[in-house]
């Protein structure tokens, strides 16, 4: 009795969907490739269209989707962010699927489509290194609230880790990548500290936030009072008053400047409130929720001022809603990549 070929859903980081016949999809895409014409198995994907009509139409969408020519430009973008090498694109242009036996010019498709889930594996590699720091970690989209060993709050934020240290004496959190929020118990005797990549923070009993981003931190403080040290250069110091802002770098401090708390902190509440600001900025900080890749290909559309309050339990809505009211257009190809026009 002949042996049939068991198809897995596709494992790779980004990769992954809820709907079982979309996995299995890309895996026959996969699969496919470059087999000779006789293969037992191009019998057992006919059988596995015949199935139902969803088999046969979500393996048309997704052949055709990994066809478009953005797959290039997401491929070439997630690649350079890496350090990979993007495959060649062959001069003939690549043209819709018409026959679910792969034509030769799917080719294309298939190397990009392997140069993303190595870009992207690549990029959350850091994430595996966290997990042997971190006491709490969030995944991309999640947020946490957690409470502390002395009755203190923390918010943690999208992406977010930190590292405890509470003992007798000390109270001290290391922030190691992303945003959290404190809600401070007052204790005279035992200052809370907090630490990112060039600040640390000192308090007593105040509610602030602290964020760690690759070349600088930024603290926010909604209430009580806060000093904040310079790691590198420790007689730089700085005090923060309530709805002030800093940010530290390797080198120096910004000006204290007054902060729009309710903007600045609407992401403790589930929210992104934002005012009269470019959308280019505000997909970057949505792009902190979402999952996967977000690529804008109109530039004139990135310039445009938008103002809003949306939720950040489903950021995708939140990107579609905000492109749509811009004049822009949202196409989504597999593995949940945004392309924006």
């Amino acid at each position: 009795m002949k042996e049939k070929t068991t198809i897995k859903p596709i494992q790779e980081p980004g990769f992954s969907h809820k709907d079982p016949v979309m996995d299995a999809a890309l895996s026959w895409l996969f699969l496919l490739q470059d087999l000779p014409p006789n293969s037992p198995v191009r019998a057992e994907f006919e059988e596995w269209l015949e199935i139902s009509a969803d088999h046969r139409r979500t393996f048309e969408q997704v052949s055709s989707d990994w066809a478009l020519p953005e797959a290039d430009l997401v491929a070439s973008q997630l690649a350079n962010s890496t350090g990979s090498k993007a495959p060649a694109k062959p001069s003939s242009p690549v043209r819709r699927v018409q026959s679910f036996r792969l034509p030769r010019h799917l080719s294309w498709a298939m190397v990009t489509a392997a140069t993303i889930i190595v870009a992207v594996g690549v990029s959350q590699y850091p994430a595996l290194l966290l997990e042997w720091q971190a006491d709490y970690i969030t995944a991309t989209g999640q947020t946490d609230v957690i409470t502390l060993p002395d009755g203190s709050q923390l918010t943690l934020n999208t992406a977010s880790a930190i590292k405890l240290d509470f003992s007798d004496n000390q109270r001290s959190v290391e922030l190691l990548q992303g945003e959290a929020y404190f809600d401070v118990v007052p204790n005279p005797l035992r200052p809370f500290k907090v630490t990112a990549s060039f600040s640390e923070v000192i308090v007593k009993g105040t509610a602030f936030s602290v964020r760690k981003d690759p070349t600088q931190d930024i603290i926010v403080l909604e209430h009580g009072k806060v000093e904040v040290t310079n790691i590198p250069d420790r007689l730089m110091q700085a005090v923060l008053l309530p709805g002030e802002s800093i940010s530290a770098t390797l080198n120096e401090f910004s000006p204290v400047a007054k902060a729009d708390t309710v903007e600045a902190l609407s992401w403790v509440k589930g929210q992104l409130s934002f005012k009269d600001k470019p959308l280019s900025s505000v997909l970057a900080e949505l792009g902190r929720y979402y999952p996967h890749a977000i690529i804008t290909l109109n530039a004139e559309l990135a310039s445009t001022r938008v103002n809003g309050r949306y939720r950040l339990d489903n950021p995708e809505l939140a990107i579609r809603s905000l492109v749509a009211a811009a004049g822009g257009t949202v196409s989504r190809i597999p593995g949940g990549i945004l392309i924006l026009r």
